[in-house]
């Protein structure tokens, strides 16, 4: 082809290639051995863990922590919680049943009537501390205009 030079001679082999260099290593295997294992005993379970991931991820969900923020005010039925959220009954009655089946709301029924309560303090201090830190800080949102 051409009397130019092959592509292959152009190619750079693995050898000439470098890896790229790894900023944050340890030069040790435990820098404070004795808080590791206090941090180790005190981790819960892996499945622990799983469902506590769980909870957050159902709280990451802008239209649940909406309703879970209209349950701070005390309990509330299906209907006036679609009017405060602005949702369907349907969907709001889907996310209740989602965030009931993980422990973070409780019902109580009155005749054909549900009523909705945050399930205990917990719920309430996640969503409270939850709130109060966006309220406190500038998240960085890149894709928001200013």
């Amino acid at each position: 082809m051409g009397g130019g030079v092959a592509y292959s001679e152009h190619m750079k082999s693995s050898a000439d290639v470098q890896a790229p260099a790894v900023i944050d290593s340890c030069n040790v295997r435990l820098v404070d051995p004795e808080r590791v294992a206090a941090v180790h005993a005190r981790m819960p379970s892996e499945a622990d863990v799983v469902d506590t991931a769980d909870v957050f991820g159902l709280l990451g969900d802008p239209r649940r922590l909406k309703l879970l923020v209209a349950l701070l005010d005390g309990e509330l039925c299906v209907c006036d919680l679609a009017a405060v959220t602005g949702m369907s009954e349907s969907a709001t009655s889907h996310a209740l049943r989602l965030l009931r089946a993980h422990r973070v709301v409780s019902v109580r029924r009155d005749g054909r009537m549900a009523y909705y309560r945050l399930d205990d303090a917990h719920v309430r201090m996640l969503v409270d501390l939850a709130v109060a830190h966006t309220e406190h800080t500038d998240a960085i949102h890149p894709e928001r205009t200013q």
